[in-house]
């Protein structure tokens, strides 16, 4: 079933193909044909639309007739038994029809220029309110199981509790603590190597950004621009071997070596690798958002007398500092919702402390504790896992209102 599936849809890719390349040169031959009659005077602009816009219309008309029929073969074909194979011919037959019934339609005053501008219209709003559903059910689905959650445990006793330890027993059979679903520590783990990481990438990043646009060569420019990035595509887990095998024994060994004693995962350890892995995001983002400020602004500046450092601390970065601004929420996104890294640097000792260099636990890997395994979605102990997902949701969405409300204040008006 799998490979008839996949024959089925390149069947349907050629099929659109075919469409967009015989009628695109059908209407090409009737306006060659056209303009020979008129003498060689008619020119292509007194068609309505140009010959790749038939084309377009045929393909889309194609793609919406043979997908139909796709649906069609494979809920009849397997509800009757009979398969999808019947189906292909059926396929073909409309494909076929269907680029043959474009192809007549081919002429000057034939508007498919706007079909295909109204359905690729139409294709944008589809795809917005999918992706606005989406939001609206990861939301719903959150809140329905937190409110599962808080009619076993309080709501106040889990936003402000101070003790984490979800214990719970899964069977009746089966002899459990009682549980505690104080989420405070796990949100100040969070917070913490959050706050840890935005103080490595945030200034290091933005540094780096002002340097390359501002200062830098263009040969410096060009070979370590592309160098920094190549951080972005190293995989995560690579980062979280990294500081559990290199940097969480350096920092110990560091700390040992003034008489502290430290454990090997700490909250230090995993912030310091992850800000080395957010770093690319605030150079890139905010080299692109430096780029963009018109280079008129700069010679304004020069022209009053201002100097190079003036008129980057005074003009430029003013003006590019609500894009700025969201390149450091997008870094802050990245870190709360790391999860590697933290699991395998900082430990999940779900530690109440703003002491740096104790193990730590983030939302994100209690996440993954409570989810995976033998779960059972009545218990607590794994409805929990919603009720922080949707606690940091609003946390997020706070902070990025927070962000929109700094944005609004110092947007630059050009």
């Amino acid at each position: 079933m799998n490979q008839i599936t996949v024959y089925m849809l390149m069947l349907i890719c050629a099929l659109v193909v075919a469409g967009f390349v015989y009628n695109r040169s059908q209407a090409l031959t009737k306006f060659r044909q056209m303009r020979a009659e008129a003498g060689g005077k008619l020119e292509l602009s007194s068609w309505h639309s140009q010959a790749s816009y038939h084309g377009y219309f045929t393909g889309w008309l194609v793609i919406f007739v043979t997908f139909t029929v796709f649906i069609a073969g494979l809920l009849l074909g397997a509800q009757s038994g009979g398969g999808v194979i019947p189906w292909v011919a059926v396929m073909i037959i409309a494909g076929v029809g269907t680029i043959f019934l474009c192809g007549k339609k081919i002429s000057g005053g034939f508007r498919a220029r706007t079909y295909v501008e109204r359905f690729v219209h139409g294709l944008l709003i589809v795809l917005s309110i999918i992706a606005v559903l989406t939001t609206l059910g990861i939301i719903l689905s959150l809140l329905f199981e937190s409110l599962r959650f808080f009619k076993s445990v309080p709501f106040m006793d889990f936003l402000f509790g101070f003790q984490w330890s979800p214990q719970t027993a899964l069977r009746a059979d089966q002899v459990g603590q009682s549980g505690s679903f104080g989420a405070i520590p796990v949100f100040a783990g969070t917070f913490l190597i959050m706050l840890v990481a935005m103080a490595i990438a945030g200034p290091i990043g933005l540094m780096i950004a002002i340097y390359l646009t501002e200062y830098a060569s263009a040969g410096v420019r060009k070979w370590v621009k592309p160098a920094i990035e190549i951080l972005a595509g190293v995989p995560t887990v690579v980062y979280g071997f990294f500081a559990l095998l290199t940097f969480a024994p350096f920092v110990r060994g560091f700390a040992e070596s003034f008489g502290f004693s430290v454990p090997t995962q700490s909250a230090l350890a995993a912030g310091v690798v992850m800000g080395v892995m957010i770093i690319p995001f605030v150079s890139s983002l905010s080299s692109d958002v430096i780029n963009a400020v018109p280079q008129t602004l700069r010679d304004g500046a020069f022209a009053l007398g201002a100097t190079e450092s003036e008129t980057m601390k005074q003009v430029v970065f003013t003006a590019a500092l609500p894009g700025i601004i969201g390149a450091f929420m997008l870094a802050i996104s990245r870190a709360i919702g790391e999860t590697m890294i933290v699991y395998m640097a900082a430990g999940k000792a779900a530690n109440l402390t703003a002491n740096p260099f104790e193990a730590v636990t983030t939302v994100t890997v209690q996440i993954v504790a409570l989810l995976t395994g033998d779960s059972d979605f009545d218990s607590p102990k794994t409805l929990v896992a919603f009720a922080l997902g949707l606690v940091l949701f609003v946390i997020t969405l706070l902070l990025n209102v927070v962000a929109l409300t700094v944005v609004r204040r110092y947007r630059a008006k050009y």
